[in-house]
């Protein structure tokens, strides 16, 4: 019982940066508006918050960088989106390549330096002592413990609140709402900055917590699986807190595996992420018929007033 939960804590802490990002999305594509620049938007909140912490030694300055800076590139996906109507995925993919290049340039000077303050994993008194789920959700880090908050917050805001039904019905039918005088296009602004803005933390996470360093590409293709996710997750933050979990193990496993001795190829254990990728996308295609992956039907499309 013990290794399993170490185990298990060790995969919390592996996917705390798919669970930002994957929850984030969820809020952006709620509102019909699809960005799969994810990986672009991780790279900059994670080189953002790691310089900023870096020259000032202050880790709170660090997580308000990753915001303002996930805040701003929403801000501009929604200007090309929304009030441009440009192509959402092609603005998504373009996302991708400003954030690799601009990170890569940004986090130049400190490629491979170590941050001088990083977030500690903090046991919480009385609850870290309980039997099995006090070492496993208990011991971590205080961003892990933000998910805590944060995810089922999105959840009770999304199925149990009328923001959250005004948020669903612009994802599904947008001029309806625009009939009732309600702000689609304010509203769709709104949530592409805020969610985008929650998938900078994810990047942050990397940077700040998981792994105090910077180098080029320290996402490694995670925003591509946080995208997958979305999809497994039926656009369901708790469900994709799952999934980002199945993640973790699955990477934490593959190292302990390694660590044992078992002759284990270090290139197949950097392909399991992206082989459970595309096991979850063939398994939500398939599932049940398509019955249960049901997609906002507004996703990806503009919309435009003058075509009620």
């Amino acid at each position: 019982m013990n290794t399993l939960a170490s185990i298990l804590a060790s995969a919390i802490a592996a996917s705390a940066s798919l669970m930002y990002a994957s929850t984030g999305e969820i809020l952006t594509e709620r509102s019909g508006t699809l960005n799969l620049g994810l990986e672009g938007v991780m790279l900059m909140g994670a080189v953002m918050a790691y310089t900023t912490a870096y020259h000032t030694k202050s880790l709170a300055l660090g997580i308000l960088a990753a915001l303002l800076t996930g805040m701003a590139v929403g801000l501009v996906f929604a200007f090309m989106t929304v009030t441009l109507q440009a192509n959402q995925v092609v603005c998504g993919l373009a996302l991708v390549t400003l954030g690799t290049g601009l990170s890569g340039f940004i986090g130049k000077s400190i490629s491979g330096t170590t941050l001088p303050v990083s977030f500690q994993k903090i046991a919480i008194p009385g609850l870290c002592d309980l039997p099995f789920f006090g070492k496993v959700l208990f011991r971590q880090d205080p961003m892990v413990y933000a998910l805590y908050l944060l995810i089922p917050l999105l959840y009770v805001f999304l199925f149990k609140t009328g923001p959250g039904l005004r948020l669903r019905a612009l994802g599904e039918n947008p001029a309806a709402l625009d009939a009732a005088g309600i702000r689609v296009y304010f509203l769709r602004y709104i949530y592409a900055m805020g969610g985008t803005a929650i998938v900078a933390l994810g990047g942050a996470y990397m940077t700040l917590a998981f792994t105090p360093t910077w180098i080029d590409n320290i996402t490694a293709g995670s925003g591509w699986i946080a995208a997958a996710l979305v999809i497994f997750s039926f656009w369901n933050p708790l469900y994709a807190a799952l999934g980002s979990v199945l993640f973790g193990t699955v990477n934490v496993l593959a190292l302990r595996l390694q660590m044992t001795g078992i002759p284990i190829s270090s290139f197949f254990i950097s392909m399991l992420p992206y082989l459970c990728t595309i096991a979850v996308l063939v398994f939500s295609a398939l599932s049940f018929g398509g019955k249960l992956s049901k997609a906002p039907k507004a996703l990806g499309s503009y919309y435009d007033r003058e075509d009620r």
